[in-house]
């Protein structure tokens, strides 16, 4: 069985910190912390947390990128147990402006070609 692969930008393995948000339907957040991220692209991060992420909810990234604050809105396609006793999260961007989708590509291109 083979899995049909979506993503549309290729990813970069980097470790982030990150304050995440998740909010519900009705636009409550129903949970909130701090993460890391495992890898990341233009449209996504794997995002690794000490709690699972609920598929239904949406959720607010503020990442540190080198010297850059970035915010971006986006939903969990997925997540899973991880290693550790911690959680993994695709998480799939949804919303980001302009500035910040141009500091997110400057920094994938520096650190790829480290």
């Amino acid at each position: 069985m083979t899995t049909e692969e979506r993503r549309h930008h290729p990813r970069i393995s980097a470790l982030n910190l990150i304050s995440y948000n998740c909010i519900d339907e009705n636009e409550v957040i129903v949970a909130q912390g701090m993460g890391r991220t495992l890898n990341i692209s233009e449209g996504g991060i794997l995002l690794e947390t000490h709690i699972p992420m609920d598929p239904r909810n949406a959720i607010v990234l503020d990442i540190g990128l080198e010297d850059d604050l970035i915010n971006i809105k986006g939903t969990v396609v997925f997540s899973a147990a991880g290693k550790d006793e911690k959680y993994e999260a695709g998480i799939e961007f949804l919303e980001m402006s302009d500035s910040t989708l141009d500091i997110l590509k400057k920094f994938i291109i520096a650190f790829s070609e480290q």
